[in-house]
């Protein structure tokens, strides 16, 4: 064999090598891949799957920082999530925004991949000041049934990590992934609010305020922060269902529960406990605060007359106890301490019935 051809033999086993290696290699990032789509799908809550978005997938694809933009009409998800006690403050590259005019036609920039590098101006919203600014981006929307119900946006610090002259596929394939995880895991956490939702006001029931008064006398326990509950009552709703009848009577409830809701921050926690009766859960809330929510709660009810859908005109009235948990000692039992602070609440409000209706009273 001539010194040639043992030269091109030689060169030909290298270039042979390389490319198992390159083919191994492609290989490993399929399957790094494929088993972060199942760590997506296998998602059975909305926070296991952003862990997922935010851990996971920054750790596989090396980047140094991801951030996930909801469009959230009306603060659908944040409530569903708040009430489900998921804090949305415990992650900072979790973005919620308003849908915007003309978003969801086909054409519009927003519906499309953008790689390049990091440009303030339109990428500020997608990262926030509290997360770190990349050299590089790849803006994918995320598309269901031909809505966009967001962006995954993937950051680098190498600015030539993302160029506009890089194929896009197996980022919009994530991206496809994520949306229709995103959209299977916030449907399961809406099923799951149905079961804790009062079907006619629309606000949480009586099961929700339970568990979630458990949790809060809890967190009082551990923490010391005080926990105010008031407890509400329709005045006279047996003469609003004789006089205007039970329909009648749903549309004061549902429109009650809305002024009561109005005066409550997204933390606070509103239930109905059944028929004329709401409990509400002040979170961090003194006694006076409490009094005092309660007072605007009273008097946003009375002073504005209630209209119903046949054009008739009626004024309504609440009556409200109102009682305070400052501290539980370590030994004090979690239940037997919420349904003794409830217990208070209820007995004021008996008092406030009691002494002519329309008032809020104190179980202090």
């Amino acid at each position: 064999m001539t010194n040639k051809l043992v030269s091109e033999n030689s060169q030909l086993r290298s270039q042979l090598q390389l490319l198992l290696e390159q083919a191994h290699r492609n290989q490993q990032i399929m399957q790094r891949y494929q088993e972060l789509d199942l760590k997506f799908i296998g998602a059975n809550t909305f926070q296991e799957l952003i862990d997922s978005v935010f851990d996971t997938l920054t750790e596989a694809s090396e980047l140094d920082v991801v951030t996930l933009t909801l469009i959230d009409t009306d603060a659908e998800i944040r409530r569903i999530l708040t009430d489900l006690r998921i804090d949305v403050s415990d992650y900072p590259n979790l973005i919620f925004v308003e849908q915007q005019n003309g978003i969801d036609d086909p054409t519009h920039p927003s519906r499309k991949a953008l790689l390049g590098p990091y440009n303030t101006l339109p990428h500020r919203r997608l990262f926030p000041e509290s997360v770190l600014k990349p050299a590089s981006v790849a803006i994918l929307p995320l598309i269901r049934r031909n809505h966009l119900i967001g962006w995954l946006s993937l950051g680098s610090l190498d600015a030539q990590r993302f160029t506009a002259s890089m194929a896009s596929d197996i980022l919009q394939h994530r991206a496809s992934i994520v949306a229709i995880c995103i959209e299977n895991v916030i449907n399961n956490e809406r099923l799951q609010h149905i079961g804790l939702t009062d079907p006619l006001t629309g606000v949480n029931n009586r099961r929700y305020v339970e568990r979630r008064l458990l949790e809060e006398v809890g967190r009082t326990r551990r923490h010391g922060h005080a926990l105010s509950t008031m407890y509400i009552d329709l005045d006279h709703f047996k003469k609003v269902n004789d006089s205007y009848g039970h329909q009648g009577g749903d549309e004061v409830l549902c429109e009650v529960a809305a002024r009561i809701k109005a005066e409550l921050r997204l933390s606070d926690a509103l239930g109905r406990f059944g028929g004329e009766e709401f409990v509400v859960l002040l979170i961090d809330a003194p006694h006076d605060a409490a009094i005092a929510v309660a007072e605007r709660i009273r008097a946003s009810v009375c002073n504005t007359p209630l209209f119903l859908s046949t054009g008739e005109e009626l004024h309504a009235t609440v009556s409200i106890g109102v009682s305070t948990l400052e501290k539980i000692e370590r030994k004090d039992d979690v239940a037997t301490v919420a349904q003794q602070v409830l217990g208070k609440a209820d007995e004021a409000l008996y008092r406030a019935k009691k002494d002519g209706r329309n008032r809020v009273i104190s179980a202090i």
